[in-house]
């Protein structure tokens, strides 16, 4: 049974009543097998990449005025992000008002990315 606290009336006459919880939190793990390793190793979500992609964008062209930025990714992910009308490459070229570029590569992993500028050179983001 939970142990609940009854507190003093308020100058307003409210009675509040506070509660302890009994039950511990739920803790999900957001981690799955990598695929490229064959199960030797863990990795983040797959479903978290693509936020991933939309937060370091958000830094890079809200935070840093980094213009003219194209992102290397795997064909399905390059995929994800230009399908349907509106995609969500044109979602942020209205968002951000710059067109981003989106490249395919097989060689990277189905998780894998990276960011460019104009010159062609790589953009380290933070994990």
């Amino acid at each position: 049974r939970s142990k609940f606290t009854i507190l003093p009336l308020t100058k307003f006459g409210l009675m509040q009543i506070t509660r302890q919880r009994v039950r511990p939190e739920m803790n999900i793990a957001t981690v799955e097998v990598c695929p490229t390793c064959g199960g030797t190793g863990t990795i983040s979500a797959s479903i978290a990449v693509s936020d991933t992609i939309q937060h370091n964008l958000e830094y890079m062209l809200d935070k840093q005025n980094e213009k003219g930025v194209s992102i290397i990714l795997h064909p399905y992910l390059h995929a994800y992000f230009t399908a349907g009308f509106p995609s969500k490459r044109l979602q942020w070229l209205w968002k951000y008002k710059t067109w981003v570029n989106l490249t395919k590569d097989t060689s990277l992993g189905m998780m894998e990315f990276h960011f460019h500028n104009k010159q062609g050179e790589e953009i380290e983001v933070q994990p």
